[in-house]
């Protein structure tokens, strides 16, 4: 058994040498049994959702958390989002007395004389934001191979996010996601939003959110601050546009009231 084992490691040493490699396969029970080959290697991706912890956080049907965002030294939301943890229900209550739910078809205001401007859009950026960790091997995610990108300065190992045409309200959306070297967590993403214009005018304009201040919860890392900056391909971080403060951060069971739609509501549909 050793010698044949010996002969295998030469093997696999002689087509290496040879610039001929090729995987090792692995048994369909993830190698318990008896000469299984190591585990293939993480992709980019799915390296920063491990990192993130992203098994436990799926156990657990529904998160919330509130969130303080500020744009150029003013408020520009202050509430509690509660989501299912696969986003296909999501909910925003405004401190301001204003509800916006999505109930895996339609987005929804209360009570129905609020203002929908940005309704749609507060929705799912900030959920998605907060969950992005989580959500970089979806159905639809379409990714580049990584490269070093500058950021603050520094280089990080970087990869292009893009969607495929039918997936979300901003399918045209992409990201530049950086790693953070030290813990393989999400370091950074670019972005452009092309929400309300198309995608050729939203990249003359595009944004980073940097994530810090990591929090600890059932074992998943969640970032509790986040940094808005300008930012280009070419230099990185520009100017510092806001922040957001993540708190009370809570895994929970959704009951039937939870992502109901309230009857004094509208629809929204842009």
């Amino acid at each position: 058994m050793r010698r044949l084992l010996f002969l295998c490691i030469l093997t696999i040493i002689s087509c290496k040498d040879q610039g001929t490699e090729k995987p090792i396969p692995v048994e369909p029970d993830n190698g318990i049994g008896d000469g299984a080959g190591p585990p293939p290697a993480l992709s980019f991706s799915e390296n920063i959702e491990e990192a993130h912890n992203k098994t436990a956080f799926m156990t657990h049907e529904a998160v919330a958390f509130d969130i303080k965002l500020m744009f150029g030294g003013k408020n520009r939301l202050n509430g509690e989002v509660s989501m299912l943890t696969n986003s296909t229900k999501v909910r925003l209550d405004k401190n301001n007395g204003t509800t916006v739910i999505y109930d895996g078809e339609q987005v929804y205001i209360t009570p129905d004389t609020a203002n929908v401007a940005g309704a749609r859009f507060d929705i799912f950026t900030w959920q998605y934001f907060f969950a992005m960790p989580f959500k970089l091997t979806d159905p639809g995610t379409v990714w580049e191979d990584p490269k070093k990108h500058l950021l603050d300065s520094l280089e990080y190992d970087a990869a292009k996010l893009s969607f495929e045409s039918s997936i979300g309200d901003s399918p045209d959306d992409w990201y530049v996601v950086y790693q953070d070297p030290e813990t393989s967590r999400l370091k950074a993403a670019a972005y452009i939003v092309t929400y309300s214009k198309d995608q050729e005018e939203a990249e003359k304009d595009p944004h980073a959110i940097v994530y810090s201040d990591y929090t600890m919860l059932g074992g998943v890392a969640f970032a509790t601050k986040w940094n808005f900056h300008n930012w280009s391909q070419e230099n990185g971080l520009g100017e510092k546009l806001g922040e957001a403060r993540i708190s009370n951060i809570r895994f929970f069971k959704p009951d039937e009231k939870t992502f109901k739609v309230p009857e004094n509501s509208k629809a929204v549909n842009k």
